[in-house]
């Protein structure tokens, strides 16, 4: 079952679905082609070439889910899971400024993560396992 969103809510949908593909795809051409900042970034984590071929791996999952409004749902608690982890190596292990980037990598890591969270609660009624749980009660 597909949620039945309409006019404002629909907008904000779209408009919360772009901003994270957006952020997440284009990361993923530095993730695939080994630019150096994100090798160095990957190996201060100690997960070099294997986290970030698989992080670019999910995030493109994750960008294809968004697209499509039928998993958007599940894009957006993936997108969550990502970037839950993205802003934790930031505040433990990267530092919010990494290279000199004045914060930016974090700024879209929390983007995405309220994106991802929007995305979820507006397609929750169509998540499998829990969606069930959140369809409205009919009398």
């Amino acid at each position: 079952m597909t949620a039945t969103l309409s006019g404002k809510t629909l907008l904000m949908d779209w408009i919360a679905r772009l901003a994270a593909a957006v952020i997440m795809g284009q990361t993923l051409f530095y993730k695939f082609s080994a630019a150096p900042e994100t090798i160095a970034l990957f190996e201060k984590l100690g997960v070099e070439p294997w986290g970030r071929l698989a992080t670019g791996g999910f995030e493109l999952i994750a960008v294809l889910l968004l697209l499509v409004p039928r998993t958007a749902g599940l894009g957006g608690l993936l997108t969550l899971g990502l970037m839950g982890g993205a802003i934790m190596s930031h505040l433990t292990v990267l530092g919010i400024e990494v290279e000199g980037d004045g914060g930016l990598l974090f700024t879209m890591a929390v983007v995405s993560l309220v994106a991802g969270a929007i995305t979820s609660w507006l397609h929750r009624t169509e998540l499998p396992i829990v969606g069930a749980r959140f369809a409205p009660v009919e009398a």
